[in-house]
């Protein structure tokens, strides 16, 4: 059986400010979260050992944060059976469309799930580990449950709040 934690791999610890919203938001749903800085290109045979500890280490999903060529994911999912969910990020001169590129555009036998650019990215990865854990985990079906019945709550007071009367003609 696949473990709870989340690991959040970084390239770089300049990736820490966009992904700190991901632990934020994996710990808000009480999973585990295991952070590494680890470089695809500078550190491949740590990578490849950090990849292959999942189970000693109670890993069940794996979120990988890149910019630019964004090897990172891929060099992931290379070395596991497990779900790999990249982060593609705002870097260099295209920010973050590169990413995004080498990200979704995995071969076949290599899947990444491939979520948006930066911030909004990095909280959607949460949810999407929260919810890939959750199909063998009572607690957190529950929860991402009362997550989105929030989330509505929310969407239907600023619509109520937000409502000017029209004039009639």
């Amino acid at each position: 059986m696949a473990g709870s934690t989340v690991a959040i791999v970084l390239g770089s610890k300049s990736d820490w400010p966009v992904m700190e919203a991901c632990s934020r938001e994996l710990q808000a749903f009480g999973v585990p979260v295991l952070v590494e800085i680890i470089s695809a290109h500078r550190a491949p045979d740590r990578l490849r050992e950090f990849v292959l500890s999942a189970a000693e280490r109670d890993i069940g999903v794996f979120i990988a944060a890149a910019g630019m060529a964004a090897a990172l994911p891929g060099a992931v999912a290379a070395h596991t059976t497990l779900p790999v969910i990249g982060v593609p990020l705002a870097a260099g001169t295209l920010q973050g469309l590169d990413s995004l590129l080498s990200i979704v555009q995995m071969p076949p036998g290599v899947p990444v799930a491939t979520v948006a650019i930066g911030p909004p990215g990095a909280r959607n990865a949460a949810l999407l580990a929260v919810q890939i854990l959750a199909l063998g985990d009572r607690r957190l079906q529950e929860a991402l449950k009362k997550f989105k019945s929030k989330q509505a709550e929310s969407v239907d007071k600023t619509c109520q709040t937000s409502r000017e009367p029209r004039p009639r003609e």
